[in-house]
């Protein structure tokens, strides 16, 4: 612990030095205006106990108090979501059985996922700097009507924090150093604010470094996994009239030389790096509250995002190294209009596009005399991705029913210009796939208290670059074109029961999803690339996935309360009578907490059954053991004291000791551990 602290004091004096100003109040954000009520599932603001789906919120206060290292680790132990990391810089969130880019992700109001996001697992979400988070939604089982393509498990969407107007001039400053034992991890944050009664500005810099990850008491230090991350944000909100408010942002990040550690210790590999992952995005939105009821209110926005992801790796004995880069344009267009058209009857509707263009190239690199020779990149060179959408979601109350209906049309133009390969001949491809997509829901309440409802909603997954136009080492397959694949469709029900009183919350709902045309890796007889087992895509799944979620939080005293989760989900692929791949074990969290005045205290448990129902394809994933994943449990500790202008908190993970790894992750999970972190605002 003493270590700790000589490191947090180093940041402070290294990172965070500056002069002493007056005392002024703690920075703020606008995650306190929806702490009661979630946006993302409905497209407006609704109060929990009448919203019609499965939801989750990740609050501001959360986020504090318990320092949650990445956006994927803040999501662990939600009810319903179960994260898989396949490497320490990865994380990926698991939403009724699926992930990658058969769940939606999302950056305030804006489109995360592209056409080159991958299927099963990724490191996506990991990209966002937790540091600017005020809030996380998650909708579970809907999305396809509210946000469009790729919504089949649902929706996460995370809100950045905002500026706030004020009535005088002030300027704020804040900066948060944090350290885990071991050297794991030390982050250095500075944040700056002015607000203004038209004008705000919010701008903040962060600067990670992670060492290898130490697991639990059989496994020790797992090298390499440590990497180095770089973030810089900024917001400026600008009231142009009392009915009308634009914002400005730009969010860059990037993380260094992140490795892929099954790779190493499972496949051979004397190196493998993601070096670097690159995400940027810059955005205007334009809000403006309407003069009559059908344009109550109007809210555009316009939307450049920019990734980036190179690949160096070389096997052991190899005369070859390779550099893979993949660059992702996307330009978007949105525009909502929020209307009341009646007392009991409120409607979204609007129209968006978006635009990827994607750039990918390969050198093959001779290490002893550094020869270079170019081959075709993962993706093929200049492919693009139209996506067009319309869509009209109404809200309507009739006594205590409250109706939920909505439509949405996509259509996209996908346009794939290949080259000629050592054995693949390919030209230039277009496919212009289209969909309509339907839900509705019926919820009723029983009184104050209480509610219940049921849904059904049709989701729609449209085949992209990534699906269609691979080619190369991906995960511990060789993978090759396929230009013939149709969406994937899916059919969910629901129902569920919610209580909510002043000591409270309870939640349950079971559910059944039908799912179409699933694009899944099929071998291809008698073919390798390297010794690996060259797989193609095709539509040739018919599956269903099954299952239960439940919540309860109980408020004992004003300073006491315990906070719980569980689900359970089964899937079945019909189509060769065995199990769906990766389909989380039941897993859940337990949390007792603490308050008193400016004292926090926590006591966590998260765990997770054993997972032996498996698909061929798990077991052929080198990443889970024979037999299955082992169910594991951990307890975690939390403490802190917070202050007017500064902020102590410790953590202790993994008290136990316990080692244990989440199922189809490539890396073991954190050994016993502590961190500290300090937060001053001047």
């Amino acid at each position: 612990m003493r270590k700790i602290v000589f490191s947090l004091l180093n940041i402070f004096v290294v990172f965070f030095a500056a002069p002493a100003q007056k005392k002024l109040q703690p920075i703020a954000d606008s995650s306190n205006i929806l702490q009661e009520v979630i946006v993302t599932a409905t497209r407006k603001s609704t109060n929990s106990l009448s919203i019609p789906y499965s939801v989750n919120t990740v609050t501001k206060k959360e986020i504090e108090q318990f320092q949650f290292r990445t956006i994927p680790e803040a999501l662990a132990g939600a009810t319903g979501v179960f994260i898989q990391k396949t490497n320490h810089g990865g994380g990926s969130a698991f939403l009724r059985g699926l992930t990658g880019n058969q769940t939606l992700l999302m950056v305030d109001g804006i489109r995360f996922n592209n056409a080159t996001f991958r299927f099963g697992p990724n490191q996506y979400l990991n990209t966002i700097d937790a540091y600017t988070v005020a809030k996380i939604e998650v909708a579970r089982g809907t999305g396809s009507v509210q946000y469009g393509s790729d919504a089949l498990g649902g929706v996460i969407q995370v809100f950045t924090k905002e500026p706030t107007f004020n009535t005088k001039k002030i300027l704020q400053v804040a900066a948060i150093g944090k350290a885990v034992s071991a050297d794991m991890e030390y982050t250095g944050r500075a944040e700056l604010q002015y607000q203004s009664e038209k004008l705000a500005v919010l701008a903040g810099v962060t600067n990670r470094k992670f060492g290898d990850l130490i697991g639990g008491d059989t496994t020790g230090r797992q090298s390499p996994s440590g990497y180095k991350e770089q973030s810089f944000d900024v917001k400026l909100k600008w009231k142009l009239a009392e009915n009308a408010t634009l914002l400005l942002s730009h969010q860059f990040l990037q993380q260094n030389n992140v490795p892929l550690y099954h790779r190493v210790q499972l496949e051979n590999f004397a190196y493998y790096f993601f070096a670097p992952q690159q995400r940027q995005i810059t955005y205007a939105r334009l809000e403006i509250d309407g003069r009559n009821k059908w344009l109550d209110k109007i809210t555009f926005i316009g939307s450049l995002q920019k990734s980036l992801e190179k690949r160096t790796y070389q096997k052991n004995g190899n005369v070859y190294k390779f550099l893979e880069e993949d660059r992702v344009k996307t330009f978007g267009l949105t525009a909502d209009i929020f209307s009341s058209i009646s007392t009991n009857w409120t409607a979204n509707s609007g129209i968006e596009y978006y635009q990827d263009k994607v750039n990918s190239s390969k050198q093959q690199i001779t290490i002893a005399s550094n020869a270079t020779f170019n081959q075709r990149g993962l993706y093929p060179n200049n492919a693009s991705n139209g996506n067009f959408s319309l869509y009209s979601l109404h809200h309507v109350k009739i006594s205590r029913f409250e109706i939920e209906a909505g439509l949405r049309y996509n259509r996209f133009v996908i346009t794939i210009p290949d080259t000629i390969t050592s054995t693949l001949k390919v030209g230039n491809v277009t496919v212009k796939p289209a969909s309509l997509v339907a839900n509705t829901t019926l919820l009723f309440h029983i009184n104050q208290q209480q509610s219940v409802y049921t849904s059904f909603s049709t989701g729609y997954r449209s085949p992209n670059i990534d699906d269609m136009g691979t080619l190369g080492l991906v995960d511990f397959r060789y993978e090759i074109p396929a230009y013939n694949l149709r969406p994937e469709t899916t059919y969910n029900s629901e129902v569920g029961y919610r209580y909510s009183n002043k000591k409270i919350r309870a939640s349950v709902a079971v559910f059944y999803m039908q799912l179409t045309n699933l694009i899944t890796r099929v071998p291809v007889a008698g073919a390798q690339v390297a010794g690996y087992q060259v797989y193609s895509k095709q539509n040739s799944q018919q599956s269903y996935i099954r299952g239960a979620e439940a919540s309860f939080n109980y408020e004992f005293t004003k300073q006491l309360s315990i906070n719980s989760g569980a689900s359970y989900a089964y899937g079945q692929n019909t189509s060769r009578n065995e199990p769906m791949r990766r389909i989380p074990p039941f897993n859940g969290r337990l949390l007792l907490n603490y308050h008193k005045a400016n004292w926090q205290a926590g006591l966590e448990q998260l765990f997770a059954g054993k997972q032996g129902r498996l698909a061929q394809g798990d077991k052929d994933d080198n990443r889970i053991a024979k037999g299955g994943t082992a169910g594991w449990h951990i307890i975690n500790m939390y403490g802190g004291y917070v202050a007017h202008k500064y902020a102590v908190r410790i953590g202790f993970q993994n008290i136990l000791n316990k080692d244990y790894r989440t199922h189809g992750s490539g890396i073991n999970g954190m050994g016993r551990s502590a961190w500290m972190a300090l937060q001053i605002n001047l």
